[in-house]
């Protein structure tokens, strides 16, 4: 009779010393835990910050496709979200279709970076990157692939290069029409307001003050993400309390908690730029570029285009997205409306199912 409580206090036992085990690991060593970012890859082009990688192609699998995908990141965020687990990965799924994978890692800006503008990443950077792309690829044609901010360099750039030879453009809860954009459309609304009044003063325009006033450090970038879902955000805390006997599981959490805690600083000028002419002026919204003195126009966007937007995303709504679609030239273009949110769409627990298996397909059919 006494056996039975015995097996139960020594089972208890095991599983409070795994829990203890687990949580001293999360807490100083989470770094062990962290899944993420195990495809190999090379490093093809270094210029300061910015890196361009080369994955190198999945054991076994041939390559099937003649045009490469250029996954284009956006500002604010670190890489782990494209390789985030080894069975859940963007990077793998593409390369295990047989496609030619490259991603821009715009780095981690510091203050020596705070001078850089919109202009910067569309009209210096990336035709540099896309450059030594075509040069190691051995091929002209590129397909791009940008999520969010991404998707608004990677059309913003093909607009304003006239680059013919951007074949297809998938862009994932890419913004475009800033003032239509649900709660926070409205916040841009008044925004813009506001601007417009104090810049009647020419002194206080966002451009007329210091570029490094306007920098927003990556812990400011983590917390302002996590506000627009604060439920969303806590719950996985209280989930790894209820399950931290479950070593998986730990991991997990910790994977994801090194993308959410570790967002990157956006430059000062950029966020002039963003301010100005992205929620006071709305360009893109009638089809010009936030590039002053430029008369580049999204109409000579013709590339095929796929835009993927979640109904559930509060910083991209599909509306925003949407308005891009009267604004380009593209005889060949779709959108892929799937539930989620800003990061669910792009590397989501259900992105594997919704998401991926159809950009693959649609790319697939536009790449040889």
């Amino acid at each position: 009779m006494s056996a039975v409580p015995k097996a139960r206090r020594s089972s208890r036992a095991a599983r409070t010393a795994r829990r203890l085990v687990n949580l001293r690991d999360r807490i100083f060593d989470a770094q062990q835990l962290v899944q993420s970012e195990r495809t190999p890859y090379d490093l093809i082009l270094e210029d300061g910050i910015v890196r361009l990688r080369a994955y190198r192609p999945l054991p076994g699998v041939a390559v099937r496709h003649a045009v490469p995908v250029v996954l284009v990141a956006p500002l604010a965020v670190n890489m782990s979200i494209y390789d985030l687990f080894p069975e859940r990965s963007l990077i793998g799924d593409l390369l295990s279709r047989g496609f030619v994978v490259y991603l821009i890692d715009w780095g981690r800006p510091g203050a020596g970076q705070d001078h850089w503008r919109l202009k910067t990443y569309i009209t210096r950077l990336m035709p540099a990157l896309l450059a030594r792309v075509r040069e190691h690829a051995g091929c002209q044609a590129l397909s791009l692939h940008g999520w969010s901010f991404g998707g608004l360099f990677a059309y913003a750039y093909t607009a304003w290069s006239g680059d013919a030879d951007i074949r297809n453009l998938v862009l994932v809860g890419a913004p475009c029409d800033y003032h239509d954009n649900g709660a926070l459309g409205q916040q841009y609304q008044r925004i813009s307001r506001v601007v417009r009044r104090l810049g009647r003063v020419p002194g206080l325009r966002p451009h007329a003050t210091p570029a490094r006033w306007w920098r927003a450090p990556g812990w400011l970038n983590s917390v302002l993400y996590k506000l627009t879902a604060p439920l969303a955000s806590v719950r996985p805390y209280l989930d790894l309390l209820a399950e931290l006997d479950d070593r998986d599981k730990v991991s997990a959490h910790a994977t994801n908690a090194a993308f959410l805690d570790d967002m990157v600083a956006y430059p000062g000028g950029v966020i002039q730029d963003v301010v100005q002419h992205l929620w006071t002026d709305n360009v893109l919204a009638q089809g010009r570029l936030p590039i002053p003195g430029s008369d580049a126009h999204l109409s000579a966007v013709g590339a095929n285009l796929l835009l993927v937007v979640g109904r559930g995303d509060p910083i991209v709504t599909p509306a925003c997205a949407k308005a891009l679609l009267r604004l380009v030239a593209s005889a060949d273009a779709e959108v892929l409306e799937v539930p989620g949110g800003h990061m669910a769409i792009v590397s989501g627990n259900q992105a594997p199912q919704t998401v991926w298996p159809q950009v693959g397909a649609w790319l697939a059919a536009r790449s040889n």
